[in-house]
């Protein structure tokens, strides 16, 4: 019995669907697209975003964030992805694993803390819009956006630090697309209730309280619109808002399904699928989301567009 980090020069196993290669080769072609997608729309985001002065507001600045975190996230986990898909090289070496799973588990956690703070600058916008750009100043931001960084890379360096500490089977074969702590837990060759514990314990503060939060802000938010008599008013609230919900249920129920379900609730595969969808799917209708329900955002794409198409007949 070896501990995880005396033998780093091994490497891990990361064996996905190895014994469905047909599968392989159509989730290679499926996640390629999507991938391409998520570069091309969260980077559209960060730009229109920067380049359009009518869009530096708190809500913006909170949402370039979040682009710029998912295109963070799907490449510290795709490119590894696509590479074991593509060919009979299941591996990844122990610093790359390593490197994976802190950053990924980093740029989860910030992400939960993210959907939050959005979740909170809609609750001041609709229910104390008098005092928003009070409370939401630029200094404030940037405090928040510190935060929200700092917060979820410091969970992840202690989760990392435990997880690499336990010993493991000798053949450190990972059934999974990645390196996260359930897969690597399940290969311990000790006991790991202290692990899991203390994970259950960073799931609730970094996924059932925050999931509360949001909760708790959309609750007045509800209360809030359903006082306004014009429908109007009520429809462009709540489309403020739409783009927001859908990304947190998403996000946050696919989550909890892989971080919190029961032990033995659902198969491997289907826990495998469930990652693949939090870590290509998600990241992919992110942007898609906020630009197919946000005038503010399609109009400023326009607007780039005709600008670039401008430029290039002259």
């Amino acid at each position: 019995m070896k501990r995880i980090n005396e033998s780093s020069p091994v490497g891990f196993i990361l064996l996905g669907f190895s014994d469905q290669p047909q599968l392989e080769v159509v989730l290679l072609f499926i996640i390629s697209i999507f991938y391409i997608l998520t570069l091309v729309g969260n980077t559209t985001i960060i730009l229109v975003s920067y380049l359009n002065p009518k869009l530096h507001t708190p809500m913006y600045f909170f949402l370039s964030n979040l682009s710029f975190l998912d295109l963070c996230f799907t490449t510290s986990i795709i490119p590894q992805m696509l590479w074991n898909l593509g060919g009979p090289d299941k591996s990844i070496t122990y610093i790359g694993c390593v490197i994976q799973f802190y950053v990924a588990l980093g740029l989860g956690s910030t992400e939960c803390v993210l959907l939050t703070v959005m979740a909170y600058d809609r609750y001041i916008a609709i229910c104390r819009p008098l005092h928003y750009a009070i409370i939401m100043h630029p200094r404030l931001l940037k405090k928040l956006a510190a935060v929200i960084w700092a917060s979820g890379f410091i969970e992840s360096l202690v989760q990392s630090i435990l997880t690499f500490q336990l010993s493991l089977c000798s053949h450190h074969r990972v059934d999974d697309f990645m390196c996260e702590e359930p897969a690597l837990i399940k290969i311990a060759a000790v006991e790991t209730t202290f692990l899991e514990t203390e994970l259950c314990i960073a799931s609730i503060l970094y996924v059932i309280m925050p999931l509360g939060f949001i909760i708790i802000s959309y609750g007045y938010i509800a209360r809030t619109t359903l006082r306004i008599k014009s429908t109007g008013r009520r429809q462009k609230v709540w489309g403020t808002c739409a783009s927001h919900l859908l990304v947190v249920t998403l996000f946050f129920g696919t989550i909890l399904v892989v971080y919190i379900q029961p032990k033995n609730k659902y198969t491997q595969n289907q826990s495998k699928f469930l990652t693949l969808f939090y870590t290509v799917v998600t990241p992919t209708l992110n942007p898609m989301i906020y630009t197919l329900r946000n005038k503010d955002v399609k109009g400023a794409v326009r607007r780039l567009l005709c600008q670039n198409q401008g430029s290039g007949e002259k």
